[in-house]
């Protein structure tokens, strides 16, 4: 159900009547209660264009509005704003329709499009940190979120495997010797013993580069150890993500080194449609407003990663059919995405009917606004945060005594990834996200333990009542069934436009805006009374079973579970 779409027909059919060229035609939910429940403010444009008083082009569209269920009422108020209140009864009708059935009466696409989403991306060799949170969760949702409308998604994690890192790495397990792979139990920890060799011995250095072109040319002593680097590294990922309940698994992956042989092909490409100059030796391509090209080749015939993007690019369009691109990467990188996107318009990689987007996300920083870090300044490593997740829920979980071992450690797993996860998701994804443990474990404002407390809490209603809700005309006499039931019909379009602008913190925001309406709901209509009449009571249960399967439903598309009881 798409309120706003219905409505804007009624107003387009009403202009048509009247003789009006409204062109595009937008209706907003109402800001205020006394303005109705959606408004029509294009009087006023409309009125510029054709040289009338707003009001009286208001008028004209009001009076020639075509016989409907929807609105109980129109209002015009002001200059020339129209007010659209619903009907009760209509709104009444349609909850019934779709409080029980799975997808809550959101449609899929007619023609669904294949989407590529590229997220999460670890460097492989090293743990997974704090820095692939957030990519990895919004990331997450959006491919959710797109699956759910009925795109074909595609995940690409486009990891880190190839230059020359490995080759320093590959230099330092051969010159510990024998026995050596024992000590990439802590890849971090190896990394960093590696990098120090690296910086500062010279030959050593030099061996390291050595060993890069090795693997560059297939030797197979050096690709057996690489091999080993990515699968302990990928390992290490799939933990994380069992941990974050992320779908990716290594059927997604699609590294860096599968475009290798590609790459020559690129450049050849772009020399032969004329888009190669070269500068200070590097092979580039001049895009049209940028203050500095985009380099494709270096001057020792080395590759970077735009090239690398390029094909991936090409690749994604030519053989994986994809109609949509998203890059769910931090901002930071946001002048390097608007030239290879650029680039693959200009050499025919991805025609104007393919959406390139960079999903774009700010920095994660501690309650001082500064970088995200452990006490000593060094990297957070993303297991150990989400353990500590569990650990503090498990601490805020105030009855403990009504559950054994097992079920309070699931369910402080639960809660306290389900609290890193949707703190992140709550927040415009385009803001800095400010980490912080009171804030996302608070029972208060917009966090997922109140929207599992929500949830459960509406459980518990059909644990007293001793049966689930059955199918039964909805009733909406009390002004809070009302907002609740109208709150429950924009799901959809709620989720329709979150994944247009690939902005999971609009579904947040509406999850808020229905548990706040369902407490209230609860407060002043009750369900269980003794002296509730009966029609009433299976009304309230149907609106209270509606609620908690749009709790559900939105939740795991977020990525986030719910729980019976909290």
């Amino acid at each position: 159900m798409q309120i706003k779409t219905e409505l804007e027909r009624l107003i387009r059919q009403a202009c048509e009547n009247s003789g009006i060229d409204a062109g595009e035609i937008r209706v907003a939910e109402a800001t205020k209660a006394e303005f109705g429940d959606y408004q029509f403010n294009g009087a006023m444009p409309l009125a510029k264009k054709l040289g009338q008083n707003p009001r009286q082009i208001a008028t004209r569209i009001v009076e020639a509005l075509p016989e409907n269920e929807i609105l109980e009422r129109v209002e015009i108020a002001g200059p020339g704003f129209v007010n659209l209140h619903l009907s009760p009864g209509w709104i009444a009708r349609q909850v019934e329709a779709c409080a029980f059935d799975p997808r809550l009466g959101v449609g899929t696409r007619s023609e669904p499009r294949r989407v590529v989403v590229d997220y999460s991306s670890p460097n492989m060799a090293k743990e997974m940190h704090v820095g692939h949170l957030r990519s990895t969760i919004i990331g997450d949702a959006l491919a959710n979120l797109l699956g759910f409308l009925g795109d074909e998604v595609i995940r690409q994690n486009h990891i880190g495997d190839w230059g020359t890192q490995f080759g320093m790495l590959i230099a330092y397990l051969e010159e510990l010797g024998e026995g050596a792979e024992g000590s990439l139990q802590d890849l971090e920890e190896f990394y960093k013993a590696a990098k120090k060799r690296f910086d500062e011995d010279e030959a050593f250095a030099h061996k390291a580069r050595e060993y890069v072109v090795k693997l560059q040319g297939g030797d197979v002593r050096c690709l057996h150890l690489w091999q080993d680097f990515i699968d302990k590294s990928l390992g290490h990922c799939e933990e994380v993500y069992s941990k974050l309940h992320v779908r990716l698994t290594r059927e997604d992956v699609r590294a860096e080194s599968s475009y290798n042989d590609d790459l020559p092909a690129i450049v050849a490409d772009l020399e032969a449609k004329g888009l190669l100059q070269t500068s200070e030796g590097a092979k580039v391509v001049f895009v049209p407003g940028e203050e500095t090209p985009l380099i494709i080749q270096k001057s020792d015939g080395g590759y970077l990663y735009a090239t690398t993007d390029l094909a991936a690019i090409r690749f994604r369009v030519s053989q994986l059919g994809a109609k949509r691109i998203s890059y769910v990467v931090d901002a930071r990188q946001a002048g390097h995405f608007r030239q290879v996107f650029a680039v693959a318009r200009m050499a025919g990689y991805a025609p104007e009917d393919v959406r390139l987007e960079h999903v774009s996300f700010g920095m994660m920083l501690d309650k001082n606004g500064r970088p995200f870090k452990t006490r000593e300044g060094g990297t957070v490593k993303l297991i150990e945060l989400l353990e500590e997740a569990t650990r503090r829920a498990r601490k805020a979980i105030t009855q403990k005594e009504a559950y054994g071992p097992e079920e309070l450690e699931k369910i402080a797993e639960i809660v306290g990834i389900g609290a890193v996860k949707y703190a992140d998701l709550s927040i415009n994804r385009e803001s800095n996200y400010i980490f912080d443990w009171d804030r996302m474990l608070s029972l208060e404002g917009n966090t997922s333990l109140y929207q599992q407390y929500a949830y459960a809490r509406i459980r518990s209603i059909f644990r007293k009542h001793g049966s689930e809700a059955e199918p039964a005309p909805v009733i909406l006499e009390e002004e809070p069934e009302r907002r609740l039931g109208l709150k429950l019909l924009q799901l959809e379009e709620v989720l329709q436009v979150a994944a247009q602008d690939a902005m999971p913190h609009y579904i947040t925001s509406y999850l808020y805006d229905l548990a706040t309406l369902f407490m209230k709901f609860y407060e002043r209509c009750p369900i269980l009374r003794s002296d509730v009449p009966e029609e009433r009571r299976r009304s309230r249960l149907v609106l209270a079973h509606a609620t908690a399967a749009t709790l559900r439903l939105a939740l795991e598309i977020l990525g986030i579970k719910v729980l019976e009881r909290l």
